[in-house]
């Protein structure tokens, strides 16, 4: 049985693979970096911050 707070890792293969669809443009840069390429470095960060939520919840893993 799958539990629930294991779906939040589809949230940032979603938000990865649907953004050329939406943040497909070049202004405004986020540091320097054109947007979609931003949105892409944030959600490769926010993925690691999933899973450690998911570690942290997961009581099998202990």
């Amino acid at each position: 049985m799958t539990r629930p707070y294991r779906l939040l890792a589809v949230v940032p293969a979603l938000a990865i693979l649907g953004a050329p669809w939406f943040a497909n443009r070049l202004e405004p840069r986020i540091l320097g970096m054109p947007y979609l390429l931003a949105w892409i470095v944030f959600w490769i960060v926010m993925t690691s911050i999933v899973m450690a939520i998911i570690g942290a919840l997961d009581t099998r893993a202990r």
